[in-house]
């Protein structure tokens, strides 16, 4: 497999974990740039790790987690997307610091949320003739920049749109776990 092939898998991989920085950039009043690159460097390390961890696991356990990692994915993103809705509802408007603060605990349930399906890949490359070291590099720094330009553009709109943004932020995770839910159930 070529750098081509495995910088397409890279992007579409990161997609999920694109669509959650602009979720975590829209709670930001002002742009924090620290914020940003801790939120792009745990999604470009999960992302990186998942596949490493699913290679190791290869074909043994491979039947185990391809049937429960769409459940997993859709119970984490509605969760997370319940509570950014619950809290967009329910927050003083007055208050300053609203989505300003880093919730490592958020960020790491987002995290594996987001890279479940990098699991199943890493499984997949144990079948496949690939550098695993090379390639989860090069899907982690991928992620990382995609994710961290995420935050940018979801700041850019949320400044200006922050308790509509919230909301809408909290319904794209549900989406995006039903999405994944359907995909793995029906196609």
């Amino acid at each position: 497999m070529g750098i081509l092939e495995l910088s397409l898998i890279g992007i579409g991989l990161a997609m999920d974990a694109f669509a959650v920085s602009i979720c975590k950039g829209l709670n930001m009043r002002k742009i924090n740039y620290v914020y940003g690159i801790i939120t792009a460097l745990f999604f470009g390390v999960f992302q990186a790790v998942m596949p490493l961890i699913g290679f190791f696991l290869g074909r043994q356990f491979s039947t185990y987690i391809t049937t429960v990692d769409h459940w997993i994915t859709f119970i984490l993103l509605a969760f997370i997307g319940g509570k950014m809705i619950y809290e967009a509802l329910s927050e003083d408007s007055e208050c300053e610091t609203c989505g300003s603060g880093i919730d490592i605990k958020e960020l790491f349930l987002l995290a594996i949320a987001t890279s479940i399906d990098a699991l199943a890949v890493g499984v997949t490359f144990a079948f496949l003739d690939v550098s695993i070291f090379s390639s989860v590099l090069l899907i982690g720094v991928i992620t990382f920049v995609i994710s961290f330009i995420g935050v940018i553009i979801g700041n850019i709109f949320g400044s200006k749109y922050k308790e509509k943004a919230e909301i809408f932020g909290g319904v794209i995770l549900i989406l995006i776990g039903l999405k994944i839910l359907l995909e793995a159930l029906f196609f």
